[in-house]
């Protein structure tokens, strides 16, 4: 009982609109440029190199500053990998198969070597949930367009979500301190927890993948990827109920975000005005990640099924089945993963429902 109403409480606010409206801003101008300038078929790269707003939200502008910069260059290198990837696919003559399974085993690879990463320097949000979207997005869109041009509009994207970042200095009210964040040093303990923390990333990304791969094959679903992204969503958090409930609420989120992602096809919205409403969903998924994991995700599931449609049209009603029945698959995976460990312990060494 105490769960449930832990799943559906809701925190304090703490000035969460202003990383909100710079995640947003950050995703909305270079998506319109893109619109204006006729090339939809680069928005996820420009979608991705925004990811860089998302960290040090709630830093002085100087820590924020140098946060996003590692975050942001991390990215780069992962959209990087990926476009590199899909190439490696055309060049090696992979046929669909043997592509879907290369992209799985990629993919694996970058959620264990990117949740390290991140561990390593100390980044928030933690984890490698945004690398695996990513990279798996990217390196699965069948007709990439010049390496150059995508990479071109990532570094630039991932410039001005930078310069968002500290853009509020120009304000007497809202100026912080321009200070370095201090030398990282690690512990022998932070070392072994963050190199625990990719190994099980690269389990449950891993099961999960292979299992919506070879499921999606004998049942005619695709987009295995987003059961990966799903699976590492329980593995955040510090005590197992935490992590439990977080899997819970991405499947209760997502079926409630697909109501809204119906809305929307419905309306049939011009190329500018789905932008807004991905740029709304942002603001509205950034508002509420820290408070509300459930409701973000009603604005999470819109916002990646949009970004999805505006690189690789296709029919609606195959994402919104493909998206609810890979986060199924991808949240139960990463359920178990975080419950196997106490499973294995004898009765009398096994913590309590609370840790």
């Amino acid at each position: 009982m105490k769960m449930l109403a832990e799943m559906f409480s809701m925190a304090l606010a703490n000035k969460d609109h202003h990383p909100a409206l710079r995640c947003a801003v950050g995703v909305f101008v270079p998506l319109l440029t893109l619109v204006l300038l006729g090339r939809l078929d680069l928005a996820i790269f420009a979608s991705f190199g925004a990811f860089t707003g998302i960290y040090g939200r709630g830093e002085q502008h100087g820590t924020r500053f140098a946060l996003q910069l590692r975050a942001g260059l991390l990215m780069l290198l992962v959209i990087l990998l990926a476009s590199l990837a899909a190439r490696m696919e055309t060049a090696w003559g992979l046929g669909s198969a043997a592509a879907t399974w290369f992209q799985v085993l990629a993919t694996t690879l970058v959620a264990g070597a990117c949740s390290v990463a991140i561990a390593w320097l100390r980044l928030r949000p933690a984890g490698s949930l945004f690398h695996i979207f990513a990279f798996a997005a990217i390196a699965s869109i069948p007709g990439q367009p010049p390496l150059w041009q995508g990479m071109l509009v990532s570094v630039l994207t991932t410039a001005f979500c930078l310069l968002i970042g500290f853009s509020s200095r120009v304000l007497p009210s809202h100026r912080t301190p321009w200070t370095r964040p201090p030398r990282i040093r690690r512990t022998p303990d932070e070392k072994r927890a963050a190199w625990l923390e990719g190994f099980g990333y690269l389990v449950a990304a891993g099961l999960a993948g292979s299992l919506a791969t070879w499921a999606g094959e004998r049942l005619g679903f695709g987009h295995n990827y987003w059961a990966m992204v799903a699976a590492v969503v329980p593995l955040v958090g510090h005590t197992t109920r935490h992590r439990v409930r977080r899997g819970i609420q991405r499947i209760i989120g997502t079926v409630l975000g697909l109501v809204l992602m119906a809305g929307v096809v419905l309306l049939e919205l011009q190329p500018w005005q789905t932008v807004l409403v991905m740029a709304l969903c942002q603001f509205g998924a950034e508002l509420f990640i820290i408070r509300q994991y459930l409701v973000a995700q009603v604005f999470v599931t819109p916002l990646a099924l949009i970004s999805t449609l505006l690189v690789v049209p296709s029919s609606p009603e195959i994402l919104l089945r493909d998206r609810i029945i890979e986060t199924l698959i991808g949240a139960a995976v990463g359920i178990a993963v975080v419950l196997a460990p106490d499973a294995w312990r004898r009765p009398g060494q096994r913590t309590t429902a609370g840790t």
